[in-house]
């Protein structure tokens, strides 16, 4: 029973680690961010396709992040999501949904490298030139992205998408569990994401267009 208890607290430790140190950090939930500070982007996190479209979960995050960008409060969208084989490709699905909602194309930056929370956040600042930006995802998942961009050296302010509490959003909390060991791992070790590469212009182009309405 106390090595069945030390486990436990053990297990939970990255989870308390996780809360505390994104405590200080300021969060907005609702639809479209509603008083969230001004940034340059809004960093969108895949979170997968049904039959090549956006899922529920994921269009949810890209209603957010076209209302933020109608509101004003970023310039520019950078998605980052799997495009691991040429059958699927999270970027495009999400550049795709957000044009359709008025987001103009020239205004998204995409990232096909985005295998994971950590692999997005560090190329958005590595690879991207992300310095400040509001990370766009559901309420379960939102701390873990925060503490690892800002790890990755990005001033982040989270927007948390709300969902019911229904089987999906505990299946999704029960996962953070182990993220969250895996995010203390990536935030005090800083490794390189599976790709690297050079720098890729996509949020300078987008951010110099929006520079052209002003």
């Amino acid at each position: 029973m106390q090595a069945l208890m030390l486990c436990c607290v053990l297990g939970l430790l990255p989870a308390t680690w996780l809360r505390v140190s994104t405590g200080d950090i300021r969060m907005t939930s609702g639809d479209v961010g509603a008083g969230a500070p001004s940034a340059p982007v809004a960093v969108v996190f895949g979170a997968g396709l049904w039959d090549g479209e956006p899922s529920p979960y994921l269009a949810h995050r890209l209603d957010t992040a076209a209302g933020l960008y109608e509101r004003g409060s970023v310039r520019a969208v950078l998605v980052t999501g799997d495009n691991s084989r040429k059958d699927y490709d999270e970027p495009d699905a999400m550049r795709d949904y957000l044009t359709e909602r008025g987001v103009p194309a020239r205004r998204i930056a995409a990232d096909f490298a985005g295998f994971d929370t950590w692999d997005s956040c560090s190329r958005a600042s590595r690879v991207f030139g992300v310095r400040r930006a509001l990370l766009v995802s559901q309420d379960f998942h939102i701390r873990r992205a925060l503490a690892l961009c800002r790890a990755a050296g990005i001033d982040s302010y989270a927007v948390a998408v709300p969902e019911p509490r229904d089987i999906t959003w505990y299946a999704g909390g029960a996962r953070e569990i182990p993220g969250a060991a895996k995010a203390a791992f990536e935030a005090s070790v800083t490794p390189d994401p599976h790709f690297l590469g050079p720098h890729e212009p996509g949020v300078d182009r987008a951010l110099a267009d929006a520079g052209k309405d002003r």
